[in-house]
């Protein structure tokens, strides 16, 4: 997984994500499908991207008890994405059944995907996590307890703000991912999110991926507006 841009297509219909692909047409994408377009759309949007050679984070952030994650896993398995999540407050147990219905959907001679542990929430600061989730450990304690379970139980990173990467780095084996959302340009707003980073900021800290949404899908070009994103993120590698 070389391409370290994953565009979130936070959309409600497959109409929308055609036209919002339309730009891209001569440049596959790494492209992230949530819950808000997988419910509505269903497995079939994942067999058409994957036909426009695509490739796909499916961002569905499992959290059951670990025969129904097994289970479920092994059927998304059979879709032939690259990356999928799960919770990592789901427990060891959880995680590594992940992997096991993974493993057993995967088609013969096919990659198994990539499977990752949200630690926090970008859009959860930690007074909320302290005060509502009860957590009284900080940000930084428990979003580095919650990537070493992940790699105990055998994934291949997690999901984190870029601000927690060098925490992680220090800690976790090497090649172990870290996949990082809450990420804006520095002229934007960070709306619902709270731990924020720029694209240049990211790459400083060590990402492995950066999610970008709204500041590429709601831009009046979108196209220009994911060049600014390779060209911010590069600058931090020619500097």
């Amino acid at each position: 997984m070389d391409q370290p841009f994953i565009v979130a297509l936070d959309f409600q219909s497959r109409e929308e994500v055609e036209a919002f692909l339309r730009p891209f047409v001569r440049e596959p994408l790494f492209v992230k499908v949530g819950m808000e377009l997988y419910y509505q759309e269903g497995p079939d949007i994942i067999t058409a991207l994957k036909k426009q050679g695509h490739r796909i984070f499916l961002d569905l952030k499992l959290h059951d008890i670990p025969n129904t994650v097994k289970q479920a896993m092994k059927g998304l398995a059979r879709l032939g994405i690259d990356l999928v999540n799960v919770h990592a407050a789901g427990g060891t147990s959880m995680m590594k059944a992940a992997l096991e219905g993974l493993e057993a959907g995967t088609p013969s001679g096919a990659p198994r995907p990539a499977c990752i542990a949200v630690t926090q929430l970008t859009s959860t600061s930690e007074q909320m996590m302290q005060r509502e989730l009860w957590i009284s450990r900080t940000m930084a304690e428990t979003v580095l307890h919650y990537a070493l379970l992940a790699q105990e139980s055998g994934l291949d990173g997690v999901v984190c703000s870029a601000k927690e990467v060098p925490l992680i780095r220090e800690h976790c084996r090497a090649s172990f991912l870290t996949v990082t959302p809450g990420i804006r340009f520095a002229d934007e707003e960070a709306n619902d999110q709270v731990r924020v980073v720029t694209p240049k900021e990211a790459r400083k800290f060590g990402s492995s991926f950066v999610v970008v949404g709204r500041s590429i899908t709601r831009a009046a070009d979108p196209h220009a507006a994911y060049e600014r994103l390779k060209q911010e993120w590069n600058q931090e590698e020619s500097s």
